[in-house]
């Protein structure tokens, strides 16, 4: 199907482009002649998958390939736990699409509205330091070339490709499958609680280590850290879910709906906001649940906002939070968003965060009518003096050449990019800016 005239926004709202025309093709051949056409007449290709990124890395200047009837279950081996999806399966389906199979995903962050390509494409992560990326799940994936060729990566055929293409940002080539390792179906027991903040950043290390799963949240101008703690438990533990009603008002109504409207007020009036942040930090955690992985790992977000997240060597946590946390103080701004600190293991994947170290993640958010340039800029400059590395799908300002030296792996990549994509079909602004024109 080929469509044109369109203008195509992110989530974030942060992009927008009205490309030359949208083509959805139905399957692998039709990804082949997508690409092959956009070749003959000179023309770029990106395929798009829910927007859900901040940067520009999914905007398609000539033509788009919406990917959303490459979906769905193609193949699942529960005695394995190998399971391929197409590469435009949205994550929020994936429970009912594994159900009959007995398996989910190792682990998962706190949206679940991306395509699997794009997740895994842009270095999408949970929380868990026993726990990678969703990157390092995958074992296998079969691609549409810069040429037109149908490549298929795995570990019997260009293993070689594999540290490159687990994590591409859509510079390699155009997913149609992904094959993930999964694993059996389980159960988490999750304890979110307000706790003083000094206390939670004194025992970070401590923390992330004896638990499975440990994420906290602040509320700048406050003093208290929101923490969730998740215990992993087998498929068949006894489960106390959130009741509707109970999840409805702390998700829906508080998280959501009076929080636009606080977003919105101190939009207008910053001075309120230290005062309703305040409410929140009353208003929040102190819940104990048991459910099934994906509705303890995710949450429904629909305040619209901008985020930049850094990766740090996971010691330098506490130190750089609390740079940020005197920043805002210091400058004397109002920020409605809280800033979320996760963790993940370290991992062999080039173009992951975690790439060699165990790791620490720094997220902080404006409200999508505010302008983030200052403060992202001022928390830049703190995370970068860490060693840190941005995460691929959320708004940064480094260059190639700044990333080539957070990156031991970088030339690889690019070398890997060389071969699969030489005309540099799939090149765009963002890529050109990041990986080099």
């Amino acid at each position: 199907m080929t469509a044109t005239g369109a203008t195509w926004r992110n989530w974030a709202r942060t992009e927008a482009v009205r490309p030359l025309r949208v083509e959805r093709p139905a399957d692998a051949g039709a990804v082949q002649r997508a690409v092959r056409a956009a070749a003959a007449s000179g023309l770029r290709v990106k395929p798009v998958g829910s927007g859900h990124s901040f940067t520009g890395i999914a905007v398609a200047p000539d033509v788009q390939l919406d990917l959303a009837d490459l979906s769905g279950v193609i193949d699942a081996d529960a005695a394995t736990g190998r399971v391929t999806l197409g590469a435009g399966t949205p994550l929020h389906r994936l429970p009912g699409l594994l159900e009959p199979h007995g398996l989910a995903l190792a682990n998962m962050g706190d949206i679940d509205r991306q395509t699997v390509s794009g997740a895994i494409s842009t270095g999408t992560h949970g929380t868990g330091l026993g726990f990678g990326g969703l990157a390092t799940q995958v074992v296998g994936a079969t691609l549409v070339t810069g040429t037109g060729e149908l490549l298929r990566v795995d570990e019997r055929e260009r293993p070689d490709l594999l540290p490159a293409v687990r994590l591409g940002l859509g510079a390699l080539g155009v997913l149609v499958d992904v094959t993930l390792q999964l694993v059996p179906r389980f159960v988490l027991h999750a304890v979110e609680r307000p706790e003083p903040l000094d206390e939670v950043l004194a025992a970070w290390d401590d923390r992330v280590r004896d638990a499975d799963h440990v994420e906290f949240y602040w509320f700048p101008h406050t003093d208290t850290a929101l923490t969730k703690t998740n215990t992993r438990l087998p498929g068949d533990a006894p489960r106390h879910p959130l009741g509707r009603v109970s999840r409805w008002i702390d998700d829906e109504l508080l998280a959501n709906g009076v929080y636009r409207g606080i977003c919105a007020l101190g939009r207008v009036a910053p001075s309120v906001t230290p005062f309703f942040a305040r409410q929140v930090e009353r208003l929040t955690g102190d819940r104990d649940f048991t459910d099934r992985s994906p509705a303890v790992f995710t949450t429904h977000r629909s305040v619209r906002f901008a985020e930049m997240e850094y990766a740090l060597p996971l010691e330098a946590v506490p130190a750089a939070f609390g740079q940020v946390r005197a920043l805002i103080e210091r400058r004397g701004w109002r920020i409605s968003f809280p800033i979320e600190v996760r963790a993940a293991a370290s991992d062999d994947v080039w173009l992951s965060t975690a790439y060699g170290r165990e790791t620490g993640y720094i997220a902080v958010h404006r409200y999508f009518r505010e302008d983030p340039r200052e403060y992202f800029g001022a928390v830049e400059a703190i995370m970068r003096a860490h060693d840190g590395r941005p995460h691929w799908g959320k708004l940064h300002s480094l260059d190639a050449d700044a990333l080539r030296g957070a990156y031991p792996r970088f030339d690889d990549f690019l070398r890997v990019r060389d071969e699969l994509d030489p005309d540099r079909r799939f090149a765009n602004p963002y890529l050109d800016r990041v990986l080099g024109a």
